[in-house]
């Protein structure tokens, strides 16, 4: 919560960073993620979907599809072991008020009334329960690190670099190559708005030296060993994907470690 009012009140409000030094600002960025939002659909949250929606299943080497699945099926096994816990029949399921309203406040009130892009306002099954909160999770995790992590990984390397990625352009791009050197320089953000490109990706990229890693928090939340137990697989498999990770991009010239369990926060946090 704490980064999310963070960014309404620094970065995308009015006269925030967005405003000042982004090519998006003046509101453009509000209007943008208007647009992005009416083609966010149930699907397109749930991997399994969204990479068959797009043709990219059978795309060996596209590693967002490898590792994004992974995580997901371990994280749905992890929801199922823990909700075949606490609800024995479907009945169970739809007879609890409190998870049924849950649902349909995330579907209309967070979400604008998404129900029309599929996104459920009750849920009727122990699966439709599972496939709901894997969702949640995932989206909350690993969906997250694989953009998130792309500010952590190769901040000094693209984006504190002005010039590679520039946050606005205050001229249209050079079509021929004939450009002198003032022609660049006054199409590239001034030193004004690239010394704030270079503060905001510094603060929003650096690593946190409290980070809990995803399915490693020491909150207690379920007592008793059956919960403890489906907790611990969960942890098992975390670390059996983090390996095979680990391996495949040894052998890589630029690894993707934007879905290594060991390096995805176990919630959005910045």
């Amino acid at each position: 919560m704490e980064i999310n009012i963070r960014a309404r009140t620094g970065l995308v409000s009015d006269f925030g960073v967005f405003d000042r030094v982004v090519s998006t600002g003046g509101s453009g960025h509000v209007e943008l993620l208007k647009r992005a939002g009416a083609f966010l659909t149930y699907s397109s949250f749930c991997p399994p979907d969204d990479l068959a929606d797009r043709g990219l299943l059978g795309v060996k080497s596209c590693f967002y599809t490898q590792d994004a699945l992974g995580l997901w099926k371990i994280i749905s096994r992890y929801v199922a072991g823990i909700v075949s816990l606490h609800y024995e029949t479907d009945d169970s399921v739809k007879e609890d008020l409190e998870l049924q309203t849950w649902c349909r406040e995330i579907t209309e009130v967070w979400l604008l009334g998404a129900q029309d892009r599929g996104f459920p306002v009750s849920l009727q099954s122990k699966h439709q329960l599972c496939h709901f909160v894997t969702m949640c999770i995932f989206t909350c995790t690993g969906q997250h690190s694989s953009s998130h992590l792309g500010q952590v990984l190769i901040t000094l390397d693209w984006y504190a670099w002005v010039p590679n990625a520039p946050c606005t352009m205050r001229l249209p791009p050079p079509t021929t190559k004939d450009v002198t050197l003032e022609v660049v320089m006054a199409t590239l953000p001034n030193f004004h708005q690239a010394s704030l490109q270079m503060s905001i990706t510094w603060q929003l990229g650096r690593r946190q030296p409290i980070m809990v890693a995803l399915g490693q928090h020491e909150e207690e939340y379920f007592s008793g060993p059956e919960p403890k137990a489906v907790l611990k697989k969960f942890r098992e498999e975390l670390a059996a994907l983090d390996k095979d990770i680990e391996i495949r991009n040894a052998k890589l010239d630029l690894p993707y470690e934007y879905q290594q369990p060991s390096l995805v926060e176990n919630s959005v946090a910045i």
